[in-house]
């Protein structure tokens, strides 16, 4: 089974034998892929209870929580890396779910839609509606997506809260595409972030 290339990038940079919390897992395809291949100890938080059940019932270490109200919990540094992807936007205070993972991973890995790119601009200018594309698949009503962000909103975020881009990937498609023009061109967006050491 191959995983969904944002989860790809991080399973790629994950080090073998890391301990991992996974922010809002699914039904833990990315835990799964990092326990068999790379020996990680990985955890995982989810809020569908359907997929709780398909991740524990793969045998993985996953509990039912919300990480806007359940983050708190975890001691500060207490895994080498927190994954939250394709989460951030769904989240109702993303700011504080940042903090948060950055508190308790030494590293984060953050993927999201972005939603600047070429083909949603063209959605709202021609046809003045909310996109509906592949990768953005459900409609303006039923989508989970709250906070609509951008390559450019959450770059800017990071430097607003000093926080350390250690690297950054950009997805156009299933295809990497580069970083100078990706707020334009990519669809989705990967980074890994630290905190700066003066923090």
């Amino acid at each position: 089974m191959s995983l969904r290339p944002d989860l790809a990038i991080i399973a790629a940079h994950v080090p073998p034998g890391a301990r991992v919390l996974d922010v809002g897992c699914g039904d833990g395809e990315l835990m799964k892929a990092l326990r068999d291949t790379k020996s990680v100890d990985a955890r995982g938080l989810e809020l569908d209870p359907r997929n709780v059940a398909a991740a524990v019932s793969r045998g993985l270490s996953v509990i039912q929580g919300d990480a806007d109200t359940d983050l708190a919990g975890y001691p500060d540094q207490s895994f080498d890396y927190a994954i939250l992807s394709q989460t951030l936007q769904t989240a109702r205070a993303p700011d504080r779910v940042l903090d948060e993972l950055l508190r308790i991973g030494r590293h984060a890995f953050v993927s999201f839609p972005n939603f600047a790119h070429w083909r949603v601009r063209l959605s709202l200018l021609w046809g003045g509606r909310m996109p509906v594309t592949r990768l953005l698949p459900e409609r303006w009503y039923d989508t989970p997506n709250i906070h609509h962000l951008t390559v450019d909103d959450f770059r800017a975020h990071l430097a607003e809260r000093g926080v350390a881009t250690e690297n950054a990937w950009f997805l156009s498609g299933d295809k990497r595409t580069g970083s100078a023009a990706a707020n334009f061109l990519a669809e989705h967006a990967v980074f890994l972030l630290r905190r700066n050491p003066a923090d």
